[in-house]
C-alpha cells in the first residue's frame, strides 16, 4: 500500500501571499509547488494556460507524465462539477456536516479522479509534500476527505483593507500581456469574501493546531521572511534549513510547475520579499471605512487595527497556532513597489 500523500493546503482569502509562499516552498527539497490545483481541469487542461515553467500546461513534460494517469477527456465536466459543488450557498450545509463529524463535501464520482491527481503528482515528482494553494475552504475540505491524503492546513491572513485594494488592480491572469484579467470584485464584495473564507477556515481546521493547522499573517511574513518560511517548512514536515534564502529577506527562485496563481509565480532569480503597502496611501477613506465595517468581526480575531496605520497586535486573541514574528509594530517596508512579490 502506498503511503498517504501529504498535502499542505493554503487556505483563506486571495491576495494574502499564497503565491509567494508556494513558490518559495517549492525550492525546498522534497516539496512540489503545485499551485492552485482546483484549476487544473479548467485553466490547465481545457484552456491550456501556462505552467509555472512557462510552457502551456499540455506541453510541460512533467504535467504530461501526470496527465497520462488522469481522465483528461472529462476535464471540462470535472471542472463544472467542482464549480457546482463548491458554491458559497452550500457553506451552511457544509458547516453543519462538519459539526456532525461527517464528510463536509458529499462524495461524488469525480472524487476518484481528484485522488488520482494528487497521487500522480506525488509519484512523478517524488515529493514528500505537495503544496496546493487553492485557498477555497470547501475545496480544502473536499481534498482532506479524499482517500490517501494527509492534509495540513496553512491559513494565510492579510489585512482586509489591503486585500480589497489589491483585488481592484488590473492584472492579466498570466502577466501583463494576457488580455484576460484576474477577478476584480468591488471592495465591498472583496471584504465579505475575506470575512467568509477566513471564518470558515477557522471553523473547519483551527482545532487541529498545532500539528494540522498553522496560521500566518502576511504582515509577519514580510516583516521577517526567512524566520517565518522556516517555521512554515517545519510545519509542512520538511527540513527548514534547506531553503532558497540568500539573505534574511531575499530568495533565489528557480521555475516551478505551478498550475495557477498570481502571475508573479513566473518570476525567477533573486527576488526580495517586501511588503506591498500601497493601499495605506491610495485606498480611499470611503473604501477603508466600508471594508473596516464589513470585516469588523475578523479584525480583532486576527489582530488588525481599526484605524489606518494603527499597529497590528503581535499575539491576537484567538490566534491558535499563529506565527507572530513581529514585535507588535508595523512591518518595516522596503519600498520599490514592483520589486517584491506582492500577494497570491
Amino acid at each position: 500500500m502506498n503511503p498517504p500523500v501529504r498535502v499542505l493546503y493554503l487556505a483563506g482569502s486571495g491576495r494574502s501571499g499564497s503565491t509567494l509562499v508556494t513558490t518559495v516552498l517549492g525550492q525546498y527539497d522534497g516539496v512540489f509547488a503545485a499551485g492552485e490545483l482546483r484549476y487544473l481541469w479548467q485553466r490547465g487542461e481545457v484552456e491550456n494556460r501556462p505552467c509555472g515553467c512557462g510552457r502551456p500546461l499540455r506541453d510541460c513534460p512533467l504535467w504530461g507524465e501526470v496527465r497520462r494517469e488522469l481522465p483528461t477527456d472529462r476535464a471540462a465536466a470535472i471542472a463544472a462539477g467542482l464549480r457546482g459543488r463548491l458554491r458559497m450557498r452550500g457553506l451552511p450545509a457544509l458547516l453543519r456536516r462538519h459539526r456532525r463529524g461527517v464528510r463536509p463535501v458529499p462524495e461524488h464520482p469525480d472524487d476518484a479522479a481528484l485522488a488520482d491527481l494528487y497521487a500522480a503528482v506525488a509519484r512523478h515528482t517524488g515529493a514528500r509534500v505537495v503544496v496546493d494553494s487553492s485557498k477555497l475552504p470547501p475545496y480544502g475540505a473536499l481534498v482532506g476527505a479524499l482517500p490517501g491524503i494527509e492534509l495540513r492546513v496553512l491559513h494565510l491572513v492579510r489585512d482586509p483593507r489591503a486585500t480589497a485594494f489589491s483585488w481592484r488592480r488590473r492584472r492579466g491572469l498570466d502577466g501583463d500581456a494576457d488580455p484576460e484579467l484576474m477577478s476584480r470584485p468591488p471592495v465591498g464584495k472583496a471584504a465579505l469574501l475575506w470575512l467568509v473564507w477566513n471564518t470558515v477556515t477557522v471553523r473547519l481546521w483551527a482545532d487541529r493546531a498545532p500539528a494540522g493547522y498553522l496560521r500566518v499573517r502576511y504582515e509577519d511574513l514580510t516583516a521577517e521572511p526567512e524566520a517565518t518560511l522556516r517555521r512554515i517548512a517545519a510545519f509542512a514536515g520538511v527540513d527548514p534549513a534547506g531553503g532558497p534564502f540568500t539573505g534574511p529577506a531575499t530568495v533565489r527562485l528557480t521555475p516551478t510547475h505551478s498550475v495557477a496563481g498570481n502571475p508573479s509565480r513566473h518570476r525567477t532569480g533573486p527576488v526580495p520579499i517586501t511588503a506591498d503597502v500601497q493601499w495605506r496611501r491610495d485606498l480611499s477613506r470611503r473604501s477603508y471605512a466600508l471594508v473596516t465595517a464589513l470585516t469588523a468581526p475578523g479584525l480583532r480575531r486576527f489582530g488588525y487595527p481599526w484605524r489606518r496605520g494603527g499597529p497590528a497586535a503581535a499575539n491576537p486573541a484567538g490566534s491558535g497556532s499563529s506565527v507572530a514574528v513581529g514585535s507588535g509594530r508595523s512591518a518595516q517596508v522596503r519600498q520599490p513597489a514592483s520589486a517584491g512579490h506582492e500577494e497570491g
